[in-house]
Parts: structure tokens; C-alpha cells; sequence
């Protein structure tokens, strides 16, 4: 028995190194999957890495001027490695293996909420984050959005840690790290939510007002250069319906639900393929389906997206590059609103979680890296189905997931070096 566990610890750590390798290779090759990376990195990252390295104050107050929607925070750590003397492709080389912070940090999420599950088969888990393309490409190319995911990753195992001994100190750690990794990422701000209402059911008032202080507090600084300062750099300009038009913010969630939804279900995949999802959905209200079918209904008819704003998902422009319509798309959304009502049905913390992806993208623009690797992450932490542990029960699971991977890399190489 020590042996065969040796035997397979022995074979986790060479899937551990033949991933880390194949990361290695994809940062000598220049890989990038999301297309976008490199673009981001030399035309917006680099410019303000560089500038900043110069003139930190007026950077700082120019910053809109670069067109970047990220948090300039991250940056400014990366300036000051700079201006030590680090040239760009080490920083690069060591943003990739700070980035593998992600992969630990989820496998302690993993390990501390499926105690009882094999760690070799959590390992594995996590370790399918290195055939993420979104991971791969932005932790090749710096990305704040690896950064801002690892401090959320972080803040959801302090949360674990909540739920399971009701400690006020681990209330306190999960905002701070949700704080980090808002000023980083903004996007995950939005998440301050899902946390309260778990703590709202828990905790006193006197204990929640006294916790929204504190993050009110945090967040002064973040409201200062925004508002006061006017550095609004949130709202740069993203691609129009044409090359002359540029849009900032988007409120029409018709857009949102259908394409956000769209992504949920494109990385719930491998976990679908189960048989008793089919009686499981029987259960479900009338109620329930006719909620979500309205929705469905009123968001098809203000839907507006267009393939010039770039982005839309896997599904959207499969959609557009095959069928060159809406239709397949529309279809499929049909679907990805009937899985989010089984997950939902009976289940507000899952709804409230699937709301929050929805209206954490305010921008014009809907980018696929804005959810990969962060749905799996999420299904694995923070939503609550049975799915979730039928699939950890079997080693063999893990397999679908690796294959769900590599399709999805063989997807991005086809539109990267064939359709674009």
C-alpha cells in the first residue's frame, strides 16, 4: 500500500514538471493562446511599466492616457524590479512563476474543503490550470489579472475557513484579500457581495456595519484617484461596432447574460456528463424555468453584440466564423440558461454567484479570459451541487478535464492561426 501511494505521489510530480516544462516552452516559443496577450503586454503593459520606471507621479496621474482598463497597482510593483535593473524578459520569466501562486493557492482551497478526497486526485485538479489557455498566456505575457485571481483565490480560502469554524478573524483575512485583489483587478470587487451575504445569515449587525467600515476605509484610496484625481482610467475606450467608433461602458446586461452564460457553460462541460442530471431536472419548479426563460426571451430581443467589439466567447463566435448567423449562438444560450436554472433551482447562494459574474463585466467588450480558468476555480470552491462531488469521486474525472483542456487549446490554435 506505501508503495502504490509512493508510485503515485511519484507520478503526480512528473505531470507537475511535465506542465511546468510545457510553460517553460510556451515562454521561450513566445506562446499565446488568448491572441490578445502579446498585443497587451507590448502596446499597453510595457509602456506603462517603462514610464513609470521614470516618473512615477506623473504617470500616475497621465495613466487614462495609455488606454488601460487595469489597476495600475501590479504595474508599479513591476516598475520597481524594472528600475532595479531586471530586464523585461526576466520580469516576464518571473511573473510566470509567481503566477503558479494560482495553482497552489486552489489546490489548498482543494485540499481544505474535500478533506476526505484523495490529495493525488485534487492535485490533479489543480494542475489543469497549466492547460488553461487564459493562464498560459497571461502569465507568459504579465497580465494584473493573474495577480488580482491569486488574492481572490486567497480570499475564498479564508471564507472556507469561515464556513467551516465561524471565526471572526478569518472574516477579517477574506476582506483583505478581496480588497488586494481589487485594487489589482477591479472586476473581483464585485465579489464583496457574495461574501457579505454569507456573513449577513451568520453574524450580527453590529459586526457587519463594523466591516463595511473597514472596507469603506480600504477603499478611500481607490476612490480618491478615481474621483478626485479624475484618473478614470476604468472607462478607456474599447472597440465600437466600426474602427471609428469607441465605446467605455456597456449597461445593456442583455448582452452579459447571454454570452456570460454561454461561458458558464462552456466550462462546465466536463462536469455535465452526468446521467442524473437529466431526473435531478425534472425537480426543478415551473416557477424556476419560466423565471429564467422570461430572462432568456427579454435579453434575445435587446441583444446588440456584434463580432467588430471582438470577444463574445467560444460559443458566440463559433457561431459567426461557422454558421456566419446568431442562431447557433442563440441556441446555445437557450441550453446555458437551463443548466444555470438547475444549478440555481432551490439555491440562491449559486444564483447569486452566477449574478455577480454577469454584472462584474461592465465594458462594452466581453472577453473569454475574463472566466478561464475563474468559473472551474468557482465550481470547485464556492458553488454548491452534488455535481461537484460526483466528479472528485473518481480519479478517472480528472481525465475528461485534461481533454476538455487540450480541446479548448486545439479550439484557440484553429481561430488564432486560421480564421484571424
Amino acid at each position: 500500500m506505501i508503495k502504490s501511494a509512493f508510485s503515485n505521489n511519484n507520478k503526480t510530480l512528473l505531470i507537475f514538471l511535465f506542465l511546468y516544462l510545457s510553460l517553460i516552452c510556451g515562454f521561450y516559443m513566445d506562446e499565446n493562446l488568448n491572441f490578445g496577450a502579446i498585443g497587451d503586454w507590448f502596446h499597453t503593459d510595457k509602456p506603462v511599466i517603462e514610464a513609470l520606471s521614470e516618473d512615477i507621479k506623473k504617470t500616475l496621474l497621465d495613466y487614462e492616457k495609455f488606454g488601460h482598463r487595469h489597476s495600475p497597482l501590479y504595474l508599479i510593483f513591476l516598475s520597481f524590479i524594472y528600475k532595479l535593473g531586471f530586464s523585461l524578459d526576466l520580469i516576464r520569466f518571473l511573473h510566470l512563476n509567481l503566477s503558479i501562486l494560482l495553482i497552489y493557492y486552489f489546490y489548498k482551497c482543494l485540499t481544505f474543503k474535500f478533506e476526505q478526497i484523495d490529495k493525488n486526485i485534487l492535485l490533479l485538479i489543480s494542475f489543469s490550470l497549466f492547460l488553461s489557455p487564459t493562464f498560459r498566456s497571461l502569465s507568459i505575457w504579465p497580465s494584473t489579472r493573474i495577480i488580482g485571481m491569486i488574492f481572490f483565490v486567497m480570499a475564498i480560502y479564508e471564507f472556507l475557513k469561515y464556513k467551516k469554524f465561524h471565526k471572526e478573524k478569518y472574516i477579517f483575512k477574506n476582506l483583505v484579500f478581496l480588497i488586494l485583489s481589487s485594487y489589482v483587478s477591479p472586476n473581483f470587487s464585485v465579489f464583496a457581495l457574495f461574501f457579505f451575504f454569507h456573513y449577513i445569515k451568520k453574524e450580527s449587525f453590529k459586526l457587519i456595519i463594523k466591516y463595511l467600515i473597514f472596507c469603506g476605509i480600504l477603499s478611500l484610496p481607490a476612490f480618491y484617484y478615481l474621483f478626485i484625481l479624475d484618473v478614470n482610467f476604468l472607462t478607456a475606450a474599447t472597440p465600437g461596432s466600426s474602427e471609428e467608433e469607441k465605446i467605455g461602458l456597456s449597461f445593456n446586461f442583455a448582452n452579459k447574460i447571454l454570452i456570460i452564460s454561454s461561458i458558464i457553460l462552456f466550462h462546465l462541460l466536463p462536469f455535465l456528463f452526468n446521467k442524473s442530471i437529466f431526473d435531478e431536472f425534472k425537480k426543478i419548479k415551473n416557477l424556476n424555468l419560466l423565471f429564467f426563460l422570461i430572462i432568456f426571451l427579454t435579453s434575445l430581443f435587446y441583444f446588440d453584440y456584434v463580432i467588430n467589439y471582438t470577444g463574445g466567447g467560444v460559443f458566440f463566435q463559433i457561431s459567426y466564423y461557422i454558421f456566419n448567423n446568431n442562431y447557433f449562438f442563440y441556441f446555445v444560450s437557450l441550453i446555458s440558461m437551463l443548466v444555470l436554472c438547475f444549478f440555481s433551482n432551490n439555491n440562491l447562494n449559486n444564483f447569486l454567484v452566477f449574478l455577480i459574474l454577469v454584472v462584474s463585466n461592465l465594458q462594452n467588450t466581453i472577453y473569454h479570459k475574463y472566466y478561464d480558468p475563474l468559473i472551474l476555480i468557482i465550481f470547485f470552491t464556492i458553488i454548491s451541487n452534488y455535481l461537484v462531488k460526483d466528479f472528485l469521486i473518481k480519479k478517472n474525472n480528472t481525465y475528461y478535464l485534461y481533454f476538455f483542456y487540450l480541446c479548448f487549446i486545439c479550439m484557440r490554435l484553429v481561430k488564432n492561426y486560421i480564421y484571424v
